[in-house]
């Protein structure tokens, strides 16, 4: 088949994209998003397909998508590029909420390996960036891969502009494990702790993504109330704090949240890293009885290497990319965390 070059003007209105059907495409999208991003897919990416290919199959599923594409986080809203009756090209807007306001994450941009460099992820983009836009929501988000330089420049190239870098951690657990040999001590956490500690917890995992992350930390505030309503939910939070001359250096918690990020560090931009690399040691031992690994999700920062003397292992380090309009809104195109070199 002849390469089709994509017209300079209206790239979103190309006649190959179409909207996404969840009566027919959800297979093939499966398909073509597992070709895609198989070698970089995490275990939550592979259930994601698996539960795409068992939507497909479901009628009672189907009946119900039909009048719910845009309340749920499954890619119901999307667009496909079709040719010959086959789908070579997919984006899928997902739909949060914000503090009441509506937010699409543009995801799942892939085109079949045989047809790349025509611009059809392009189009595909900017058709969801229409969409919204036709939808009145400006607040447009996406990641992308910190390996994937074409796809990064092509956000780059349609206004995106980056917020924040953050990199998923992981490392098993170790009972036997020996710690770096320090004057920093390890202590359960203090309450005293807790106003630096909800601090650097705010300012490291920050709001304007939480949307996405759902991060709670109020689980993790001292007080009688709080542990007794850990207590009736079942729950064990575990928190430690390296101290050092009766200064704080660093907070790590645990919160089995069932999702892949269950370590959650505070630490200060002039806190010493073996304060870092001590308390995430102290997390492989003690979670060895309970876990084989543990995992940490962190912005990228001058801590990566007190995390990797720690024993983490980076499995991937994403972008987070906001559409410029909303980008300029609301912080003039500068990066989320502090700890993210400009």
């Amino acid at each position: 088949m002849a390469s089709i070059t994509l017209p300079a003007q209206n790239e979103a209105r190309h006649p190959n994209i179409r909207p996404l059907s969840v009566l027919r495409d959800l297979p093939s999208v499966a398909d073509l998003i597992e070709q895609c991003f198989s070698t970089t897919m995490d275990g939550d990416g592979k259930r994601y397909v698996q539960d795409m290919r068992r939507a497909g199959s479901d009628n009672s599923f189907l009946q119900w998508a039909k009048r719910a594409a845009d309340s749920t986080s499954l890619p119901l809203t999307g667009y496909v590029w079709e040719e010959g009756n086959r789908v070579i090209g997919n984006v899928s807007l997902i739909p949060f909420r914000n503090k009441n306001q509506r937010v699409y994450l543009i995801a799942n941009v892939a085109t079949h390996p045989n047809h790349r460099r025509r611009g059809i992820a392009r189009a595909l983009t900017l058709r969801a960036v229409e969409h919204s836009r036709e939808r009145k929501i400006n607040d447009i988000w996406l990641n992308v891969r910190a390996d994937n330089p074409n796809a990064i420049h092509m956000y780059e190239s349609l206004g995106f502009i980056e917020r924040a870098r953050r990199t998923n951690w992981q490392a098993a657990t170790d009972s036997r494990l020996e710690f770096l040999k320090t004057d920093i001590a390890v202590t359960n956490r203090d309450p005293r702790f807790w106003s630096n500690q909800l601090e650097w917890l705010t300012r490291l995992h920050p709001p304007e993504i939480a949307w996405h992350s759902q991060w709670d930390f109020s689980t993790l505030k001292p007080g009688f109330l709080n542990w007794l309503y850990l207590v009736f939910i079942d729950m064990s939070v575990r928190q430690w704090a390296a101290v050092r001359d009766e200064t704080l250096h660093a907070t790590l918690s645990w919160i089995p949240t069932g999702r892949g990020e269950a370590l959650f560090a505070g630490i200060g931009e002039r806190s010493d890293s073996e304060a870092f690399t001590v308390l995430l040691q102290q997390a492989r031992r003690e979670l060895y009885s309970n876990y084989s690994t543990v995992n940490l999700e962190f912005p990228v920062s001058h801590f990566d290497d007190a995390i990797q003397a720690a024993g983490f292992k980076p499995l991937r380090t994403l972008i987070w990319m906001q559409a410029g309009e909303a980008s300029r809104q609301t912080g003039r195109g500068q990066p989320l965390n502090k700890t993210h070199p400009t």
